[in-house]
């Protein structure tokens, strides 16, 4: 006779699902690619419809015939979500087969071998971007400046990026920081970089959304930012000559992106508030010891793809308390 086994209480519903909280991150991203187009023109439109459509298209033929699974996942949104990360850390003005490669990689590889959303080990746009810039060292890290319009695309102008002036001076040119652009315009988004990280205030625009839907909590990207601040801030004292004012920092390069839309990935980072705040502080750690120290001026992806690894660990050592338990009497 079956028999109807019920798990131990509590029964609570939250009217989450995985399609939900998808789909709420990529409307937290629509300012920051509003603002891409913005700045960058059609070369942001081509890279993010090629990387989407690569995504999309990769994760339906490994379903559909290497897993012989006739369930569609792509309709739960995560496939679209890593499309639109992995474009975002991407210059505009990149070759598509580079866009597509580096899909394929992210889905293909660092996804869909470990078994689809929820096996994967590492963040897939974090491990694409990094697979890109291993194969593809120049292609990319050309920028293109911001605000050249819809035209930009086959005929970018150039220029270094405020992390790569920040490196600059790290090296002994000490005229580099006095070529950065200001905290507003970074805040804006009027400066050259990757299509999701110029502007941070469209960044900032999604957090907001993301903590109101309770889709994230705070602990991860404050956690980031705070390390972040203090220890930049605490190299700018000893040396404000070598070192850039940490407000700077925080709004350079892809840390804004990275601590909101990438280390909050629900699979790659911790469970527990307490192992969230020790991932988000080590992130910020790493990432400042790679962009002061290390031979790439951005150390962002790597710190967050060096945590995914230490994830397991954090879980095991930093578990949330279980419900009902007493505490220990001492």
């Amino acid at each position: 006779m079956n028999k109807l086994v019920v798990s131990l209480s509590p029964h609570v519903h939250s009217g989450d699902s995985i399609a939900k909280n998808m789909y709420w991150v990529l409307i937290a991203l629509v300012p920051a690619l509003i603002c891409s187009f913005i700045s960058f023109g059609v070369g942001a439109l081509i890279t993010t419809a090629v990387s989407v459509l690569s995504c999309v298209l990769c994760e339906w033929f490994v379903n559909k015939f290497m897993m012989g699974n006739d369930k569609c996942t792509v309709c739960d949104g995560s496939a679209i979500l890593t499309g639109v990360l992995l474009a975002f850390n991407m210059p505009s003005n990149i070759a598509p087969w580079i866009v597509v490669i580096g899909a394929f990689f992210a889905i293909g590889v660092v996804k869909m071998t470990f078994g689809g959303l929820g096996g994967n080990l590492f963040n897939p746009a974090l491990a694409g971007r990094a697979f890109l810039l291993i194969s593809f060292p120049v292609q990319m890290t050309t920028w293109p400046t911001a605000g050249q319009g819809f035209d930009s695309y086959l005929d970018a102008e150039t220029a270094a990026t405020p992390l790569a002036l920040m490196s600059q001076a790290f090296k002994g040119d000490t005229a580099a920081l006095s070529q950065l652009p200001s905290a507003w315009d970074m805040l804006i988004g009027n400066t050259g970089g990757c299509l999701g990280e110029v502007c941070a205030l469209a960044i900032l625009l999604g957090l907001v959304i993301l903590l109101a839907k309770k889709v994230i909590t705070w602990h991860i990207p404050v956690s980031i930012i705070a390390t972040v601040f203090v220890l930049s801030g605490l190299l700018n004292l000893i040396d404000p000559l070598r070192y850039a004012d940490p407000v700077l920092e925080i709004l350079s390069g892809g840390l804004m992106l990275g601590a909101v839309f990438m280390a909050t990935d629900y699979v790659t980072s911790p469970m527990s508030a307490k192992g969230q705040l020790v991932y988000g502080v080590s992130i910020g750690f790493l990432t400042v010891i790679i962009r002061t120290f290390g031979a790439y001026p951005e150390g962002m992806s790597f710190a967050i793809l060096i945590m995914n690894a230490f994830t397991p660990i954090i879980n095991q050592y930093c578990k949330p308390k279980r419900f009902g338990e007493k505490p220990v009497q001492k």
